[in-house]
């Protein structure tokens, strides 16, 4: 039987790597095993082409360059972690996911959604999260804590503008596919957010 495939989406600042914590140590709280992964990244050569995309540099890089780019690691991603993990049985966790790149490289960059359509079906074949949990906060709080670490990114380095268009992106996103979405509003306190991530744990784990 194959494993279940939950993807964590957000912009800058909005607690991912804790919540993504919690969330598979709720998984594994019922003997399920867990693999825990991000994007891009994943594996040894998606994580090479991690550090070209988010690597601050003089030479500008054209949208479709990063586009496919984010898109090349994840069918290495796919094909080498994730696709292994799920027909054997475990669930995955990801870090972000396509989703992103919606938000991020068509709605942040502002490439036609076509392009990114065409090359998830390439990468993905008929391959969806079964559940997407979306942490949403508005901006001005999120970068307010993404500030608070170390160097930013090339990403992180955007103007406000920018992660408007990949806040909007997402949200309507999860308003085109309710049933896959669930959006958890991320600017509350850690224990209100979990306790909002633990109920919709339970329904998926109730259906497994």
């Amino acid at each position: 039987m194959r494993g279940r495939f939950i993807t964590v989406e957000g912009g800058e600042g909005v607690g991912k790597s804790t919540n993504i914590e919690f969330v598979a140590n709720t998984i594994r709280g019922k003997g399920i095993e867990c693999v825990v992964t991000r994007e891009p990244g994943g594996t040894s050569l998606a994580e090479e082409i991690r550090e070209v995309l988010i690597q601050r540099r003089d030479e500008t890089v054209h949208p479709d360059t990063e586009l496919l780019l984010m898109c090349a690691a994840r069918a290495q991603h796919l094909n080498e972690k994730i696709l292994p993990a799920l027909k054997s049985g475990k669930w995955v966790v990801c870090d972000r996911f396509t989703d992103a790149t919606y938000a991020y490289q068509s709605g942040g960059r502002q490439l036609p959604s076509d392009k990114v359509a065409n090359l998830e079906n390439f990468v993905q074949g008929a391959l969806r999260p079964d559940l997407t949990l979306l942490l949403d906060a508005p901006i001005e709080v999120g970068m307010t804590r993404a500030s608070k670490r170390a160097a930013l990114d090339r990403f992180e380095e955007e103007k406000v503008e920018f992660f408007n268009r990949v806040r909007s992106n997402y949200l309507e996103r999860a308003a085109e596919n309710p049933e896959r979405f669930v959006i958890l509003d991320a600017s509350k306190s850690l224990e209100a957010v979990q306790e909002n991530l633990a109920l919709e744990l339970q329904k998926i784990l109730e259906s497994a």
